[in-house]
């Protein structure tokens, strides 16, 4: 996935970020942030890796097909080829079996317990989908109860679901989190900044662990960030998810949408009124709503079981060999999509992401090369990141590697093909103490740090690195930067935009022999830089206070032995 950036035109400089304040800042935090020199980096690989990654031999990458076998054994050879060893014992691949369950034949959504039953067609009104390999889905006259953001924060005094058993009951769930609507960074919930709380994932997690039967968010285009045309297809398609391994989290019986107009009448039914509930969900202290309704629907399942693989490469170090500095990208992309215009059907993902699939090659060649780091560094090549990040979250939930020796990470997704910036892109800023680590890595570049234009997108939590951070573990993610050496914004702007309008998941995001690969390389050096740094620190940098990955962190590192 590449995010649709530099789209605005406005930005905002991270204080944190900000080269001014990174001696201050590092000697304030305590932390050991070596000085590094960046050895040379190959670009003959990101050139020929990127193009037989993404020409149609490879039929796209989707996870499942021949594409992958030829993904994944080409992988295997370049890391060979890079002086890097397996990294997962004497294998270099960790199979992740997933679950295709693909729905039918769904009844309309009706809600009863009013004074008319009122029926909503599928697709067009409300989507849901099941994360139980069972053979259908029954909702039946499960009562609505109407759950404001749906958040239990305890680390920031906020609890939807304060009092309430949500056993067998169906949860209205507003998108985004309280405080989207503001207009700076300063919040309960970041402000502008989209929070984990935020995310539909996440409520669909905090519903199950609730006990309920059933969700379904209201979709509303702003603070979703997608119209309910993105809704629509990516819920009415099969969905494909981890198999259960041992322990597995809860899951509702169903995971849906309803429009915003649905959700209107529903509330009419039940004698609210939605804006009215939608602007008391925002205040701290809001207590859910029962709404007197009942909502039945059903549909049938077919499931497919198949296996998958992440690939695994390692450098180990030189004298804390069990202390690890992550970087991963996904190597997988859509296979075979809507045709063109010219009839051509195959997804290729060049940019998206075969670039960062080399990448990782290219880093962990030059670091090789540079000789072992005091950490050993790994190098993860992630399976199904467009169906849900489900490689990067197999992983994480079964690491090779206990994520409370993990010390940190670097994810790389999707590099443009825009010439050198004097920026560079912070998504997420602000949450880590990573953030004194880029500082340096910045200010040695010559570079400055942009915050993202649109935070309270949560882009963040859209890519392979979320698995990690969820789980405790503190990632960078990064894009190219806004401010073009050559054209400014202004170009900057255009590039994503002709990127994002012609090429982003489509057939068109093809390999073009007249790329100008320099801004791709001096934003490697800088993943290089972050890397090496991490390997050669002996900190072990933790989530800043108030951040909803902390606590998580801080258990993980309260009960290790060793590690953080």
């Amino acid at each position: 996935m590449i995010r649709p950036l530099l789209l605005c035109a406005a930005s905002l400089v991270l204080a944190a970020c900000s080269n001014d304040n990174a001696t201050t800042a590092t000697a304030s935090d305590g932390l050991d942030i070596p000085d590094v020199e960046v050895a040379a980096l190959d670009q003959q690989i990101m050139i020929d890796m990127t193009r037989t990654l993404s020409s149609d031999e490879f039929e796209g990458r989707a996870p499942g097909t021949a594409g992958e076998e030829k993904t994944v054994a080409y992988l295997i050879e370049q890391f060979q080829a890079a002086g890097l060893e397996p990294g997962n014992g004497d294998s270099w691949v960790q199979e992740v079996p997933l679950v295709e369950i693909t729905a039918s034949n769904h009844a309309p959504l009706t809600i009863g317990g009013g004074e008319r039953k009122l029926s909503y067609d599928f697709a067009s009104d409300w989507v849901g989908v099941s994360y139980r390999p069972d053979g259908s889905t029954s909702i039946a006259d499960s009562e609505l109860v109407f759950v404001g953001y749906g958040i239990n924060a305890p680390e920031r005094g906020w609890n939807d679901y304060e009092g309430l058993d949500m056993t067998g009951k169906t949860a209205v769930v507003l998108v985004n989190d309280p405080d989207y609507e503001t207009e700076g960074l300063e919040g309960t919930f970041g402000g502008r900044a989209m929070t984990y709380y935020g995310r539909w994932s996440y409520k669909y997690e905090e519903a199950a662990r609730q006990g309920a039967a059933a969700v379904l968010i209201v979709h509303d285009t702003f603070p979703a960030a997608y119209g309910w045309n993105v809704v629509e297809s990516s819920w009415s398609t099969p969905q494909i998810y981890a198999q259960d391994g041992e322990n597995p989290a809860p899951v509702t019986s169903m995971n849906g949408w309803i429009q915003k107009e649905v959700a209107s009448e529903i509330m009419a039914a039940a004698g609210q009124d939605l804006e009215t509930l939608m602007t008391k969900a925002k205040q701290k202290g809001f207590k859910p709503v029962p709404l007197g309704l009942t909502a039945s629907t059903s549909y049938d399942n077919a499931k497919r079981t198949f296996s998958s693989q992440n690939v695994i490469a390692k450098l180990t170090g030189s004298s804390r060999p069990d202390e690890y500095v992550m970087h991963t990208a996904h190597w997988d992309h859509l296979g075979r999509c809507t045709p063109n215009e010219e009839g051509d059907d195959i997804c290729n993902g060049a940019v998206d992401n075969a670039t960062g699939t080399a990448a990782l090659v290219a880093l962990g060649k030059a670091h090789a090369q540079a000789g072992a780091a005091d950490r050993t560094l790994v190098f993860l090549a992630v399976t199904a990141e467009e169906s849900g990040l489900l490689g990067a979250d197999y992983y994480a939930a079964n690491p090779i590697y206990p994520l409370d020796k993990t010390v940190g990470g670097v994810n790389m997704d999707a590099f443009l093909m825009a010439g050198p910036a004097n920026d560079v892109t912070v998504v997420g800023g602000g949450k880590s103490e990573l953030d004194r680590f880029l500082d340096k890595a910045l200010e040695a570049e010559g570079r400055v740090a942009t915050a993202e234009a649109t935070p309270e997108k949560g882009y963040y939590y859209r890519s392979d690195h979320f698995a990690f951070a969820k789980r405790g573990v503190p990632m960078f993610y990064l894009d190219g930067g806004e401010d073009l050496v050559d054209g400014g914004k202004e170009a900057g702007a255009a590039v994503a935009a002709d990127y994002t309008d012609n090429r982003y998941h489509g057939p068109d995001d093809e390999f073009n022999e007249d790329w100008d690969w320099s801004g791709v390389m001096k934003d490697l050096a800088l993943f290089y830089r972050l890397g090496r740094m991490m390997a050669m620190s002996t900190s072990w940098p933790n989530w800043v206070e108030g951040d909803e990955f902390k606590a998580t962190r801080d258990e993980s590192c309260a009960a290790a032995d060793t590690g953080c």
